[in-house]
């Protein structure tokens, strides 16, 4: 073999030089990165929480679970934070944490004198209370009133509350009457009205409107437009009755009914006034007048309430639909307040019972809203015929001694308003007719 020569020699030890320098300089870059690990886990680990950490939102501190025991105090008593003092957990090394809550406020932060109580007191639209503050009055050797006194204060006697009844009343409206000579028309221009009672309690809303009749033949009767959803509507319209002579006018009376629409059944009554003109003087001009809305003496159930159904046959498909759409002036049943109430549909042919279907449960209302529908296949040969419907409206509480408080019996032979109902559904079917009806003990 002959032996290498100088430069064969130099070519070969360039790449054995590259890769040892190559492998140290890998092996250094391993280690550092290896350490950079090793410190950045040495500090997690250092730094490491406890693993089922939760935060007291109320307050904004971390609370650590295996830092509390029995021992912890979280009331008003003396700890070693505000001695200026700290003592370690034995378990985790923190410091023990205290929480005098009443000392604190939303923000965790310690305050220099206890915040001002805040008390709330629920009340009437009518009856304005304002917030009630317990603390210090303005002078410094005035005793601070206790809640219970200042609500014994702040509460109206019974007096009182007849008394703010009766100045309130069901609202006021707004009018004024006038003659004119030229058409000899007697014209009444309906303003408005204010502070209207809410017949929906659920909106504590009203959609009022106002029906006029110049008494006392009752021949003229007008009435305004329906405004929704508002107890204090503005009208601004006004009626003219032709061909009445200035010499009658004092001889007549303004009948002004307050009503809230309802589309579902007969409108609900507000209030009513009536006005004399025997003591007014137009032949001055236009007479503005306000007067107070009273109530209306209308004829309710004295027994169990009343129920709104309607009631639509169809003799093409021979299928009877009932919707129950609300009761009112439930008694109560119990004397935890008012009843649970729901109502229950049973279908009888003759005097089998057919079918039996069901409301969903109203909770504690003495006017419940249903709004369901229920419809029953009749027999096609008989109709309504031998047909009745039975409705019963019960109390859902087990607890109650009568969960029945009250039945009506809709049929060919049913007295009074259901035999009406019943034979106008007969006599124009696939017409949609509502009622309400009285509710009777069993």
């Amino acid at each position: 073999m002959a032996p290498l020569t100088t430069e064969e020699a130099h070519i070969v030890e360039v790449p054995v030089s590259v890769a040892v320098v190559s492998v140290f300089g890998l092996v250094f870059s391993v280690s550092i990165f290896a350490w950079i690990c090793c410190q950045r886990k040495a500090n997690k680990a250092s730094n490491k929480t406890p693993p089922y950490k939760f935060v007291h939102m109320l307050k904004g501190v971390d609370i650590y679970p295996e830092s509390l025991n029995g021992k912890k105090n979280f009331g008003g008593e003396k700890t070693s934070e505000a001695n200026g003092k700290q003592t370690l957990s034995p378990s985790s090394g923190r410091p023990e944490l205290h929480l005098d809550l009443e000392k604190r406020d939303l923000n965790g932060n310690f305050t220099s004198k206890p915040p001002t109580l805040q008390l709330k007191v629920r009340s009437s639209p009518d009856l304005d209370i304002p917030s009630l503050q317990a603390g210090s009055g303005p002078g410094d050797n005035q005793e601070a009133s206790t809640p219970e006194s200042i609500l014994s204060s702040q509460t109206p006697t019974p007096a009182v509350e007849k008394s703010q009844d009766k100045e309130g009343g069901l609202g006021t409206l707004h009018f004024s009457v006038e003659y004119n000579f030229e058409k000899k028309a007697f014209m009444v221009h309906i303003k408005e009205a204010h502070g209207l009672s809410p017949t929906d309690e659920q909106s504590l809303t009203s959609d009022p409107y106002i029906k006029l009749t110049l008494l006392p033949e009752k021949k003229h009767k007008v009435k305004t437009r329906v405004l929704r959803k508002t107890l204090d509507p503005v009208f601004d319209e006004t009626f003219s009755f032709y061909g009445i002579p200035y010499a009658r006018v004092s001889q007549l009376a303004l009948h002004f009914m307050v009503l809230s629409f309802d589309r579902f059944s007969r409108d609900e009554v507000i209030g009513e006034t009536l006005v004399p003109l025997t003591d007014i003087n137009l032949s001055e001009g236009r007479i503005l007048m306000s007067r107070d809305i009273i109530k209306r003496n209308v004829k309710r159930s004295a027994g169990r309430g009343e129920l709104l159904l309607s009631l639509c046959y169809q003799s093409t498909t021979s299928t009877l639909t009932v919707v129950v759409l609300k009761a009112r002036h439930l008694p109560k049943t119990d004397s935890n307040g008012p009843s649970d109430p729901y109502v229950k549909v049973n279908l009888f042919q003759g005097k089998k019972r057919v079918c039996k279907k069901k409301t969903h449960v109203k909770k504690c209302t003495p006017n419940p809203v249903f709004n369901e529908l229920f419809v029953f296949d009749l027999p096609s040969e008989g109709g309504l015929r031998d047909t009745s419907v039975e409705l019963l409206l019960l109390d859902s509480d087990r607890m109650s001694r009568t969960p029945v408080i009250g039945r009506l019996l809709l049929g060919t032979s049913s007295p009074g308003t259901a035999g009406e109902h019943w034979r106008e559904i007969c006599d124009h079917p696939r017409r949609q007719i509502a009622k309400w009806h009285a509710l009777s003990e069993d």
